[in-house]
C-alpha cells in the first residue's frame, strides 16, 4: 500500500493544478490548455476577460 501513495499524490497535484487557470479580475477558476491561454482565445465565464494566470502550487500564509 506504501506504494500508492507517492502515485496517487502525483495524480491529485495534476487534478488540482495542471490546465488550472484564475481570471485575475474575478478570481474565477477555468481550466482550459496552456497554448489557447496564451494566445488569448480563452475568456472568463463570468467576466469576459482574457487576463489569466496559473493556479499557484505554493502554500501562501
Amino acid at each position: 500500500m506504501s506504494s500508492l501513495i507517492p502515485m496517487s499524490k502525483d495524480i491529485a497535484y495534476a487534478r488540482l493544478f495542471s490546465s488550472v487557470y484564475i481570471c485575475m479580475h474575478c478570481n474565477a477558476k477555468i481550466r482550459a490548455q496552456g497554448a489557447k491561454v496564451k494566445l488569448g482565445k480563452i475568456k472568463c465565464r463570468k467576466c469576459g476577460s482574457n487576463a489569466l494566470r496559473v493556479k499557484s502550487k505554493e502554500s501562501r500564509g
